[in-house]
């Protein structure tokens, strides 16, 4: 039992009167009761350990989908890693998801920190990286609430073609923080169309590339919006080759990491990056590797900014996020160093004309269009009539792309999503087709 919490009846009475509910059933009350399991029975029974290994086996075998072509997107993309990769991961001093309370001590962990931040700063354009947050998600929403402190403003402009799943942990965000979220259309090209800005605006949010998939152009966004902040939600992978947003003037460049030598592993763990201008470096969250010397002049490394609690007063903390994705950072630290520029240039270009190559021939097949003519790159929404027929006949093909449901929130009901990445053969965009042309 903890000695640090309550555990005998006083002490719960006590802990409930001072936080002044009724009971412990009180405390559950937010959530729904068709969704709670504390009062229902759960309809387990004892089995031996065989015959659960043998259940457990049979239900990830059929949720595996194992033999499918992944033409997965929506965020997460089934990129090739390198076993290299994997190699340096399972090494004793590395293989670990937390970092040490004493990092200094760990010099090789601050010395892989430092090298991800910079990576992190030449893909985005930007000064200063911290060493990984938790995802894309909190990346992004922990972003908007740096723009708020720096800013004043109450106001974030969101873009109706963002990926659906971050605009829901934006909103919890902001609900927390008394923030109110502006929508901003998409044009029929399926790009932000940005009308005006409204007092007290402290952040627009753009999605590069967006959950349609289409590019957005950047130029002259950063100019319109004053002194509020423009902040990028950016895929990697297409950052090789395409201008970052820090050369459009983003005050924060955030995104999610996951392509970067890490599987898609059923949604997680995932790896957010966090980059922004110097000026900003106090009120970035997370913490900071930094280069240094030591007393004999040797290079040295040292954790230079940590927002925890721990270390500086509540009032003066940036976020509750105190630590970092360290396992996961780590693995996009050597993915990176393994392919370098020219490799990291060579996924993305194969990513975009792979992707290109099948968008053109699924568009010729009768019944199947591109509803939005911007510029993509490797993730594209195809239009037809029953989209949900087009999904399973893809299925039943031995091909996995996200259902058509997924494109609901953004307005779309009669397509679905297509992503293609370096690891789709020609035979199996052979195969994508035949399938859609099949009866």
């Amino acid at each position: 039992m903890n000695p640090y919490l309550p555990h005998t009846p006083g002490d719960i009475r006590s802990m409930l009167d001072a936080i002044g509910v009724s009971d412990v059933d009180a405390l559950f009350s937010d959530i729904p009761a068709h969704v709670q399991s504390r009062n229902r029975p759960l309809g387990l029974s004892a089995r031996d350990d065989l015959a659960v290994h043998r259940h457990l086996t049979t239900l990830a075998e059929r949720s595996t989908g194992r033999g499918l072509i992944p033409f997965l997107g929506g965020g997460l993309y089934d990129h090739f890693i390198p076993s290299v990769v994997g190699h340096i991961l399972s090494r004793s001093e590395f293989f670990t998801a937390y970092t040490p309370y004493q990092p200094e001590v760990s010099q090789g962990t601050l010395t892989w920190m430092f090298e991800y931040q910079t990576m992190i700063c030449e893909l985005t354009g930007m000064e200063v990286a911290n060493a990984s947050m938790y995802d894309g998600a909190t990346a992004l929403a922990e972003a908007v609430l740096m723009a708020h402190r720096a800013t004043g403003g109450k106001v974030v402009l969101v873009p109706c073609s963002l990926h659906p799943r971050l605009r829901e942990v934006l909103s919890t965000y902001a609900w927390g923080a008394g923030l109110a979220l502006h929508d901003v259309p998409y044009t029929e090209a399926g790009r932000l169309a940005l009308d005006g800005v409204p007092d007290g605006t402290c952040a627009l949010i753009v999605q590069q590339p967006n959950a349609l998939g289409v590019l957005e152009n950047l130029a002259g966004m950063k100019e319109r919006l004053g002194k509020a902040f423009l902040i990028a939600s950016a895929s990697p992978i297409p950052l090789a080759v395409i201008e970052p947003p820090g050369f459009f003037g983003a005050d924060v460049v955030v995104g999610e990491g996951q392509p970067l030598g890490n599987p898609l592993s059923f949604g997680g763990p995932l790896l957010g990056f966090f980059a922004t201008r110097m000026e900003h470096l106090r009120r970035m969250p997370g913490r900071v590797s930094g280069q240094t010397q030591d007393a004999d002049g040797k290079t040295g490394y040292v954790m230079t900014f940590q927002t925890r609690e721990q270390h500086i007063r509540r009032e003066g903390a940036t976020s509750n996020i105190c630590t970092n994705s360290a396992l996961c950072a780590l693995a996009a630290t050597v993915y990176l160093a393994a392919l370098g520029p020219d490799g990291l240039r060579r996924v993305a270009l194969l990513s975009y004309e792979r992707a290109h190559d099948l968008a053109s021939r699924i568009a010729a097949i009768p019944g199947y269009s591109l509803p939005f003519r911007g510029p993509f790159f490797h993730e594209f929404v195809v239009r037809c009539a029953d989209p949900e027929r087009a999904v399973r006949k893809l299925r039943q093909a031995g091909i996995a792309v996200l259902p058509p449901s997924f494109l609901h929130p953004l307005g779309v009901h009669d397509g679905f999503i297509v992503a293609v990445t370096e690891k789709r053969t020609p035979e199996e965009l052979d195969r994508f087709v035949v399938a859609l042309e099949g009866k």
